[in-house]
């Protein structure tokens, strides 16, 4: 284990454990993020009754999920400068009474209006609040295993989505949508559960005496540290945008996230535009949810190889080409038998997607940034999953042929995928023996600077030991130093004994300065 007690961005130098507590945030990450993704969507299972309870319509009711989203994507940038000013732990555990607040008061709401503040902002704020820091503490927890940790982890959206939307629909028949909404509110409780794994990391204890040794060996160079003001920990860095990797990933998200939700909304409206019954055509993506559980943690398997992990980028670019060309021919389905081919196709993809958009970031910011980028891109993504959904619709009420939609959103999500793997072939450079290194390792540069950071500190600390070796040797001669031979010199462990035990040296000489003259 290994870190800090406040998340001050960082892993404090220490290697992520790679297990032990780590599997316990991976299934509190699991948790959140089946919470966040399938929430919006489990929500509309209530639709048809808000509409016959408010006198409203479809499109009315279809701004919950869109508040919902957009303040999940909308408020990175605010989450960032909580967990950045108070820690991970108590940003997610308010954020889980935010979320159970929101639904217990829309369960005494009076309008539709009510519903969208308290189910739309409250409950999304208290979502967003909790997945981007489960994300951060999974960032720090894993290094070595994280992309089969991010597998694991967002699979635990196509695991909710298929669990709470069979829920909303049994609890509306048994208590009707206030009830229902009551009772989900005491469900998304547990998000407090699953912040208060997110224990912070502390050093091991062979760690912390190593750096009380350093404290004591160098004293005065403390008290002038100390003299000197500390600089200010940034609540928001956005220092990120000085990264081409980074603008590069940011930029082709955006494209991506404009047409990969797009494919989900319509294709059971595309089934009944076929004339195919309801249930029938709500199976596709029952078979979507499942093949997109399997792939998201086979995905990351598959991302943690040793020769894999360097060229991770370029496997997230294969995803979204997929992804996308499967869109493209979607679109020419004529029946039933092709739409669940390309469902079975697109939960590949989708998972894929899924298991490695986060995986990405990470390794391309780094520990320390991660807070702060992961905030600004899904603020960016935030206005793309706002305008995506909403312009396909509007394209199918012009040409009236999902044909169309299916095209648009397999264009969009190509586009992204040719922008991330041209640009960072073109302007990301690396050297060959740094890229060695990752492919023997399987760590990221910025990872690997943390390790070489431990060990200058280690080289310090020697060089100072044999200085206070030099000094506390004994003199003869009128102060000349005596010579010994080498069998009698005192080595590196010896001195780190005598630090340790308080002074016990070789001929029983005392660290005092009596005996040093």
């Amino acid at each position: 284990m290994g870190g800090v007690a406040l998340d001050d961005g960082g892993s404090g130098g220490v290697k992520a454990p790679d297990g032990g507590w780590g599997w316990v945030v991976l299934f509190g990450c699991f948790v959140i993020t089946g919470f966040s993704y399938a929430f919006p969507k489990a929500v509309s299972v209530f639709f048809k009754e808000l509409i016959k309870e408010f006198g409203v319509g479809y499109s009315d009711t279809a701004w919950i999920s869109s508040i919902l989203l957009a303040m999940l994507y909308g408020t990175g940038p605010l989450c960032s400068v909580m967990v950045n000013r108070f820690g991970c732990r108590p940003v997610m555990m308010v954020g889980g009474l935010f979320a159970s607040l929101g639904m217990i008061l829309a369960s005494f709401a009076t309008s539709i209006i009510h519903i969208y503040l308290c189910v739309g902002v409250i409950t999304g704020l208290g979502l967003a609040l909790n997945f981007q820091p489960s994300l951060i503490m999974l960032n720090r927890y894993f290094s070595e295993k994280r992309p089969l940790a991010n597998g694991l982890a967002a699979a635990g959206s196509p695991v909710a989505l298929c669990g709470l939307s069979p829920l909303g629909q049994f609890l509306q028949y048994e208590y009707g949508w206030r009830g229902g909404f009551l009772i989900l509110g005491g469900v998304l409780l547990n998000c407090c559960a699953c912040g208060a794994l997110m224990r912070p990391l502390t050093a091991p204890k062979k760690l912390q005496e190593g750096a009380l040794a350093i404290e004591e060996g160098g004293a005065e160079e403390e008290e002038e540290k100390k003299k000197k003001p500390k600089a200010k920990a940034k609540l928001l860095d956005f220092s990120v945008f000085k990264d081409r990797g980074f603008v590069i990933y940011a930029v082709a998200a955006s494209i991506m996230v404009l047409g990969l939700f797009v494919p989900p909304v319509f294709v059971v409206n595309y089934a009944k535009d076929l004339k195919y019954e309801d249930g029938k055509s709500a199976l596709l993506l029952t078979i979507l949810g499942m093949i997109d559980i399997f792939a998201r943690p086979t995905c990351g398997v598959i991302a943690g190889l040793k020769w894999v992990r360097p060229r991770c980028v370029y496997l997230f670019s294969f995803a979204m080409i997929f992804n996308g060309t499967t869109d493209l021919l979607g679109s020419m389905s004529k029946n039933y038998a092709s739409l669940v081919v390309f469902c079975i196709f697109f939960g590949i993809s989708y998972g894929m997607v899924g298991a490695l958009q986060f995986e990405v970031l990470m390794a391309i910011v780094g520990t320390e940034k991660f807070s702060s980028a992961i905030g600004l891109v899904l603020l960016m993504e935030a206005v793309a999953v706002l305008v995506g959904p909403p312009s396909a619709g509007k394209l199918l009420d012009a040409t009236k042929d999902y044909k169309y939609v299916f095209l648009l959103a397999g264009s969009e999500v190509v586009l992204s995928a040719l922008v991330l793997a041209i640009c960072n072939f073109i302007f990301i450079k690396r050297a060959p023996a740094e890229s060695d290194a990752k492919l023997e390792n399987g760590e990221a540069a910025t990872e690997m600077e943390q390790f070489s950071k431990l060990k200058q500190k280690e080289e310090a600390l020697q060089e100072e030991e044999e200085e206070g070796k030099e000094r506390l040797a004994p003199r003869t001669n009128g102060g000349m130093a005596e010579h010994r031979p080498d069998s009698v010199m005192v080595d590196s462990r010896e001195v780190e004994r005598f630090l340790k035990d308080g002074g016990e040296q070789s001929g029983g000489v005392e660290s005092n300065p009596e005996t040093s003259l």
